[in-house]
């Protein structure tokens, strides 16, 4: 997922401060509190009548000949339909599940995550208030999931053994994690398979899933089985299920799998999907049914409008044999079509080169209508969506929300670590080749010092989702501060190194789920460095660089100079202190009053560091990283001193701007 506004542009905003503050807070007192009505999980029974039903579950195909690339622990058979009436799906679905770890299991955890969308008291609404990335939950919008039948392949009834439970929260009205009790257990390397009915009354697309008009984006539509982690998966000491809600700030976390789906439309919708399409689909002249298929992935996703300008394309490089990239395009971006293309293309042939090949045979881009923008800029495995085309003439925003996701494909598609954990090995690794992607094929820089500067309130970056203070405080950590810290690990190793280092973290964790901890091995093994205390001090700490000129003495030296023909000396002493974490090279420059500068690069040991010295000019100014090197700096406002101020005044401006800076930046921030 990428982030809604890039934050360089936000100073743009300041003059309106006064205004945005009084807005926002009428908006909050105005805001409805109705919540829509709810039901809750029903024992078997058939779909509502005059809805459609859905098309025949897929039968088992033959096993690829291929090895598989992950472990395919789960395997679907999905049968969907849309009712386009009342913007809903009847679903029908084959669940065959493998137990990984050496226990048996005796019970089954399912994310029902539509019913995030059910009322205003679910987890993911009373976190968020109803808005994500600024896209508010129009009036009445709301969606959810109902089981209608859960059955073993024997027949036997699970339903009375249904049960929502709040393992993060204790929120009796969330309803996105359902456990199930089996009637026996499943023991290890054993497979059960459950027959599934269900229904789903789709939102309005504000987050991720929902309906626009005659759009729709099936995201986490259907019933999906939580992970279960063997002893030492992600650092376990014991197997066990890896269970969370469906949280404002959170996304996903699955284990990977097999898909065989029938979605059936009405005959003028065009449907992209998860996966590829294997044969023509079959149209009765009311309905229309596709068929996709997907291994290797842990998510599917569709989207569907009878509006979708196609476009289709083959593309290849030396590191990706052959695929297609396949564009769905709102009418009013028809025009731009060789630009989403070209964004494809360069992110896929560059991430290719640099991490590894991209083994799947198609990568779909959907653009939702304007109305749908909260469908926009969301990554799922094969499939993204760009930002809705509101704008007819966007600027790179169009390249970056492309190259942004296409880049989850790498870090979430394949590098799948838990997004509800730690968030930032996908949010702060795209961010960070997107940056690259942007800056080696369009030309475009990110304004790191103006990024660091945002950063109030920086935290640990294995915070788990739901705990950051706020979506923007989230968001300035897991993609931005997260970011930063790779660039800075980059400025101390090289560019070249670092790319064998995501290279091989790539390589050797892909379809596999890894932690802070593996990424942290990886780089040590390719530098032969201890990154202990760095990690310590801004992965699993909360620290950033912050370097400060605490004063400057200046004094001319006694004695009458000029008489004797010699020249004046001044006697300059100058406190340094680091207020923040380590940086082993700091810059600092020197101005004095005749033009010239003078730089030292002090190694940032100790809390404090005095430059004593003498020289024939008046000493004007001093200033830490005076070329904006160190990216983690981020109180650049105490960088700089002047000595021709009275130092007690000096002192108080400086902490005056600082907190003047910091209550602006923060009253901008979401």
């Amino acid at each position: 997922m990428i982030r809604t506004i890039a934050k360089p542009y936000r100073l743009l905003l300041l003059l309106g401060l006064a205004l945005a503050v009084t807005l926002i807070w009428t908006a909050l007192n105005l805001r409805s509190g109705r919540d829509a009505d709810t039901f809750a999980l029903s024992g078997p029974g058939q779909p509502n009548a005059g809805q459609a039903p859905a098309p025949a579950v897929p039968k088992p195909q033959p096993t690829p000949k291929e090895p598989p690339l992950s472990e395919r622990v789960a395997e679907y058979h999905i049968g969907v339909a849309l009712d386009e009436s009342d913007k809903s799906l009847t679903g029908a679905e084959t669940l065959t599940w493998r137990n990984p770890g050496k226990k048996p299991v005796t019970e089954l955890y399912f994310h029902l995550y539509p019913n995030a969308f059910a009322s205003g008291k679910s987890t993911f609404m009373r976190e968020s208030g109803g808005k994500l990335r600024g896209d508010k939950m129009p009036a009445g919008g709301y969606g959810q999931m109902e089981i209608t039948s859960l059955k073993t392949s024997s027949g036997v009834d699970l339903t009375p053994h249904m049960h929502f439970v709040q393992p993060d929260d204790g929120n009796k009205d969330d309803k996105t994690l359902m456990r199930i009790v089996l009637p026996e257990p499943i023991p290890p390397g054993g497979k059960t398979t459950l027959q599934i009915a269900f229904r789903v009354k789709l939102p309005q697309a504000f987050a991720r899933m929902g309906y626009s008009g005659d759009f729709v984006m099936a995201g986490q539509w259907f019933p999906k089985i939580a992970v279960y982690e063997p002893a030492g998966t992600r650092g376990r000491p014991d197997e066990g299920w890896s269970l969370h809600q469906y949280h404002g700030n959170s996304e996903f976390y699955s284990d990977f799998a097999i898909y065989s789906v029938n979605i059936k439309v009405p005959s003028r919708y065009i449907v992209a999907s998860t996966g590829f399409q294997t044969k023509t689909a079959t149209d009765d002249g009311r309905t229309k049914t596709y068929h996709f298929y997907a291994d290797d992935v842990h998510d599917f996703a569709w989207a569907a409008s009878p509006d979708f300008v196609y476009a289709e394309e083959k593309f290849s490089t030396p590191n990706i044999p052959g695929m297609r990239i396949k564009l769905y395009l709102d009418p009013a971006h028809r025009h731009l079509k060789d630009r989403y293309m070209a964004a494809a293309k360069k992110s896929l042939a560059r991430y290719s080169e640099w991490f590894g090949t991209y083994p799947y045979q198609t990568l779909s881009i959907v653009v939702p209508p304007a109305g749908a923008n909260g469908a926009g800029g969301m990554e799922y495995p094969t499939l993204v969506t760009a930002w809705g085309a509101g704008d007819p003439n966007p600027g790179f925003e169009l390249e970056r929300v492309v190259v942004h996701e296409i880049g989850h494909q790498y870090w979430y598609g394949m590098v799948a670590s838990n997004e509800f954990e730690e968030a930032w090995l996908d949010e702060g690794f795209t961010s960070y080749a997107e940056d690259l992607v942007m800056e080696t094929d369009y030309g475009v820089k990110s304004n790191l010092a103006m990024e660091s500067s945002f950063i109030t309130s920086p935290a640990s970056l294995n915070r788990f989702a739901w705990n950051f203070k706020s979506h923007s405080h989230y968001a300035d950590n897991v993609y931005t501060r997260a970011k930063l810290i790779l660039v800075d690990i980059e400025k101390q190793i090289g560019r070249d190194t670092m790319r064998k280092v995501l290279r091989t973290y790539f390589q050797k964790w892909k379809f596999r789920h890894p932690t802070s901890r593996e990424f942290q091995a990886t780089l040590e093994s390719v530098t032969k460095q201890n990154w202990q205390p760095y990690f310590d001090q801004y992965v699993y700490g909360d620290r950033m660089v912050d370097f400060s000129v605490d004063s400057i003495r200046s004094k001319k030296l006694p004695g009458d100079a000029e008489a004797r023909g010699a020249e004046t000396l001044y006697e300059h002493e100058v406190l340094i202190r680091n207020k923040g974490g380590t940086h082993s090279a700091v810059p600092i420059a020197f101005r004095f009053g005749d033009g010239t500068e003078q730089r030292q690069i002090w190694d940032g040991q100790g809390e404090s560091i005095v430059y004593k010295f003498t020289y024939n000019s008046p000493l004007l100014n001093v200033q830490v990283d005076p070329d904006k090197t160190m990216v983690l700096e981020n109180r650049h406002i105490n960088n700089f001193m002047r000595t021709d101020v009275d130092r007690r005044q000096s002192v108080r401006w400086s902490l005056g701007l600082d907190k003047l800076a910091e209550a602006l930046i923060r009253a901008l921030a979401w």
